[in-house]
This record gives C-alpha cells, structure tokens and sequence, in this order.
C-alpha cells in the first residue's frame, strides 16, 4: 500500500529476473505503526485496508508463495499504477480472479483469525530488529530500510543499486545513506505518486522524511 514499497518490490524483481534471486515476500503493517491512540487496531476491524490484504496474501502464501508474489504484484499494480482501490473488497475479490485464485480464497483468510498470527508475526519480526517502515530487506538477520526510490532501476543498472544494497549489508556499522532533493526531484516523486493518491481512502503519515506528499502533489497527508 506504500508506494515507495511498491516501487522497491519493481526493482526487486528486476533484479530477480536477473540472478534467478529467491524472494521471500512478508508484512508489514503502517496502519498499525501509525496507529492514534484510542483507535482500534486493525485486526479488531472487520476490514481494515492493508491488514485484510495481507490476511489474504497469508492464505495464499500458506497455499503457495507463488500465488502470493502474483498478489502483491497485483493489488501494487492496481493502486500505484491504475490508480484503482485494491482495498475495496470488491476489486480486490476480482484481483484474486484476475491472479487465477479461487474466490473462496477471499473468504476464508477473513474467517481463519490465524492469518491475524500470521501477519502479526511478520510485524513484529521487524519491530525486533529495530525497523519501522517499508520498504525493509531481510538478509538473513540483517535489516535494512530501504532502498526509497522512484522510477525502479532495471537491466544492468538494478543490479549496480543491488551491489550498493547487498555491500551496505555486510558492514553493520554503516547506517545510514542519503541524498539530498533538488526541486526535479521533488517534481518526480510527485508525478511518481499521483495514481497512489488517486487510489487511496486514507490519509498517508510520513515518519522518515521520504518525502512531503502533501507538499509535492497537495494530497491530505500528516509529516
């Protein structure tokens, strides 16, 4: 539901289709991160918007974790793409069809409360090693935020950013990286979100100084 997460997932796969990489897609939860106090938690909603995605992507990953990868690449699509509403139960429903998945798929992930556990665990995996946001990489038991991108790198090029991330990893004393915007920068980004703001029903929090939505394209968002 992030599109800066989506945007990272594009490159990820660039650089899958490459080296024959094994990804293994996980949950993470900014509606619980981002949670007001006094508001219900998502897994006490009958639907929440990303939480219940991801209970669906848990059925399907218990199925298959193809069919997973096909989900997410789906309902990222559908948002930051299209500019359509995957957390509508309706699209999402035809989302499920549209990967080939058996409708009663829908169904049964929001009657099992164990996909609650499993979303739950995955969370909590990167609040443990000190994350709290998306996009987050895993190698092994190390944890890295990021890379935050626009326009995903693909060819030669996403597996030079994939040298950059994977030597960043094995020195655990380097934290932190980052290049400052210009104004073109900013512009881009704002082009890059406009089909994400188009799609969402909620207001977007920024944490980590990615960048100000609100500021870039005037959407309703909180710094």
């Amino acid at each position: 539901m992030c599109p800066f997460a989506y945007q990272t997932s594009v490159w990820i796969r660039a650089v899958r289709d490459q080296t024959g990489l094994t990804v293994n897609w996980r949950f993470f939860s900014l509606e619980e991160v981002n949670r007001v106090e006094g508001k219900k938690h998502p897994w006490e909603r009958d639907w929440s918007y990303g939480w219940s995605l991801m209970r669906i992507g848990a059925q399907l990953r218990r199925r298959d974790p193809a069919l997973l990868d096909q989900w997410y690449l789906a309902i990222g699509r559908e948002l930051h793409v299209s500019g359509g509403k995957p957390h509508d139960p309706a699209v999402a429903r035809a989302l499920l069809a549209q990967i080939g998945a058996d409708d009663a798929v829908f169904d049964a992930a929001l009657a099992d409360p164990s996909t609650h556990d499993d979303v739950r665990a995955d969370h909590q995996r990167v609040l443990d090693a000190g994350g709290y946001g998306v996009p987050t990489l895993f190698f092994g038991d190390q944890c890295l935020f990021g890379p935050v991108l626009v326009d995903p790198p693909t060819g030669a090029a996403a597996l030079r950013l994939w040298d950059v991330v994977t030597g960043m990893a094995q020195l655990p004393h380097v934290y932190e990286l980052q290049r400052p915007k210009t104004a073109a920068d900013a512009e881009l980004i704002g082009r890059s979100l406009r089909p994400y703001l188009d799609g969402r029903d909620w207001v977007s929090i920024n944490r980590g100084e990615v960048v100000d939505v609100e500021k870039l394209v005037g959407g309703s968002t909180e710094g």
